[in-house]
């Protein structure tokens, strides 16, 4: 018996959030900014411990105004990516596109709640270890606290060949952004819509076509 899509979406919000705050709640409460280790002793993939401003993968926006501007349209669109997501339920679209939204409405909620709260239930982690729910208050009023990152995978790294043109001889690495659980859960959300859109939309195409009354083939009965 199939998961109804209710199911799917509340599962798959509640474990991407667990799983996100869990590990921010971690790293948050053990490291300082700026200490790292490798993950399972692997020097290409490390734990790395930042704070930004709330974009994702480590890019900053606009100061305190443009981080209070983002929060809030942060909130509008997980509103609308809520009700969106409502919508589909009700209309009973494709599972794989009810956990494809589920997926990004967890990663940008998974943020918000940094953004919205940190600021306030956190001290902060500069030269030392921040404390939850510090006498003197948070490091940041409501709203303007920062998102925890710290997934870090430097597989690759050298510099361009003296031939390439603008580039040569200066030095790469793949992959330098430093991300987070919920970074990742939106990613791979838009990513699967990306790649298997035209399943997912030709299933809603054709279910939309037959709720509309649209004349359909004839089916064998005798198969």
């Amino acid at each position: 018996m199939s998961l109804k899509r209710s199911v799917i979406a509340v599962a798959t919000i509640m474990l991407v959030l667990f799983l996100d705050q869990l590990l921010k709640i971690y790293i948050k409460t053990n490291l300082q900014l700026g200490e790292e280790f490798g993950i399972f002793g692997l020097s290409w993939a490390r734990i790395h411990f930042t704070e930004n401003e709330g974009m994702a993968f480590g890019m900053t926006f606009g100061g305190n105004y443009g981080k209070l501007l983002l929060t809030v349209f942060r909130l509008i669109a997980v509103g609308f990516l809520g009700y969106y997501l409502t919508v589909l339920i009700k209309h009973k679209a494709p599972r794989s596109l009810i956990f494809s939204l589920s997926l990004i409405c967890a990663g940008a909620m998974g943020n918000i709640i940094d953004s919205v709260f940190y600021g306030v239930i956190f001290s902060d982690s500069i030269y030392q270890v921040a404390s939850i729910l510090p006498e003197g208050g948070g490091y940041a009023p409501l709203l303007h606290g920062h998102v925890v990152d710290m997934l870090y995978f430097p597989m690759f790294h050298g510099h361009y060949p003296e031939w390439m043109p603008f580039l040569g001889g200066k030095y790469y690495m793949f992959f330098r952004p430093v991300f987070n659980l919920a970074d990742s859960s939106i990613t791979l959300g838009v990513l699967s819509i990306l790649l298997f859109q035209r399943s997912i939309f030709g299933h809603a195409e054709k279910s939309s076509s037959a709720g509309s009354g649209q004349e359909s083939e004839p089916t064998d009965i005798t198969s």
